[in-house]
């Protein structure tokens, strides 16, 4: 079986260095706000090339905390209109209406399935407060136009990170082409931890104050609280983990271009739609615009293509198979008709992409796939 995705293979990579540093916070003592928070905050701030990167639990609370902090800070109220994508992941939209804003959601493009630029303004009222960009699957969604809506409009843009550490757009990496950024360190991230993690980054140093009291329950001092918070602190072991783990980012994107390149290249059966890349200036593995968190197909006959897969011994998973808006969490946007979104989600599958897989296995997925019949 071709795993999907084998963490275990690519924890063992590093297992040497994280021992290690599981080692040095067992005999520290110290497993909450110490120093191993501070170092990979510090790193990930400079890798970003943002001024502040603060650690919380999790991609969501990441998001969760960049908006209730707007909200204290006075710079949106309860009942203002978020723009996010219609085919995002559930977290970028729980993120917004745990806050008691308003997501409006807006249909992808056809092509790389991210936000459609072109498609926002006509959706921005007087309520709109930001634009929430996801670059999904590991790909860069901006462009110019955006900055200028959002400078239009005062709006601010929040960028969902989750799946696009280490992309980059005209030189600058995601996490710091909008107003603040959500990461996501789940296992299963470009950038994993051994655990549940997140972090923001922002140069906004009022924000980052900030977000950094309300994840540790509202208090820059302990025991005296300004605010409202939440208990969201990124804790010294998966801190340690990923300052680890961070060194190797950039190598591991690149290996993921050159396995990406040869899927583009190498698959050619008519019945699947490959993804496009954004800039088409670049070769494959040259494009820093994507860092392929996923390698996502479409067919029209997916779950088909899904069992022959599985028949043939190669693990393929669905992101996502459910729209946001025809979740039942959402049961008062069921209502709601996207088209395109419902098209992809009918059609994608994602098929193995990790820094561990090799080229032979890579060369034997894409000659089963050449071989499936519709």
């Amino acid at each position: 079986m071709i795993k999907f995705l084998d963490l275990q293979k690519i924890n063992a990579q590093y297992a040497a260095e994280l021992k290690k540093a599981a080692s040095d916070i067992i005999d520290s003592g110290w497993f909450l706000m110490g120093e191993r928070l501070s170092s990979f905050e510090n790193k990930l701030a400079a890798y970003i090339g943002t001024k502040n990167a603060i650690g919380v639990a999790n991609g969501l609370d990441a998001l969760r905390l960049i908006l209730k902090a707007y909200i204290d800070m006075g710079v949106m109220q309860e009942g203002d209109e978020v723009i996010v994508p219609a085919n995002t992941y559930i977290a970028s939209i729980l993120a917004i209406t745990d806050n008691r804003l308003q997501p409006i959601l807006v249909e992808p493009n056809d092509t790389n399935f991210n936000l459609d630029i072109n498609l926002i303004e006509k959706h921005i009222t007087p309520k709109t407060k930001a634009i929430m960009v996801v670059h999904l699957y590991g790909q860069v969604s901006w462009d110019a136009t955006l900055s200028a809506l959002a400078q239009k409009y005062n709006l601010k843009i929040i960028e969902d990170n989750a799946q696009a550490i280490g992309a980059e757009w005209n030189g600058i990496k995601t996490g710091n082409l909008g107003d603040a950024a959500g990461f996501s360190f789940y296992p299963g991230k470009n950038l994993g931890a051994l655990g549940d993690a997140g972090a923001v980054t922002t140069n906004d140093d009022v924000l980052a104050k900030h977000i950094r009291a309300l994840g540790n329950y509202g208090s820059n001092k302990k025991y005296v609280n300004e605010f409202q918070g939440l208990n969201s602190r990124l804790d010294e072991m998966q801190a340690a983990f990923l300052e680890v783990k961070i060194k190797y980012i950039d190598a591991e994107n690149q290996y993921r271009r050159q396995l990406a390149s040869m899927y583009l290249n190498g698959i050619k059966n008519p019945n699947i739609t490959l993804p496009v890349p954004e800039n088409k200036a670049f070769a494959f593995t040259e494009n820093k615009e994507h860092v392929w968190h996923l390698f996502v197909i479409r067919c029209q006959q997916r779950d088909k293509l899904q069992e022959y897969l599985t028949a043939n011994n190669i693990q393929t998973l669905i992101h996502y198979p459910i729209p946001p808006n025809k979740q039942l969490a959402y049961k008062e946007m069921n209502h709601l008709d996207y088209p395109l979104t419902n098209a992809i989600h009918n059609q994608v599958l994602s098929l193995p992409m990790s820094p561990v897989m090799t080229e032979a296995e890579v060369q034997e997925i894409i000659a089963i796939i050449n071989n499936f019949q519709a």
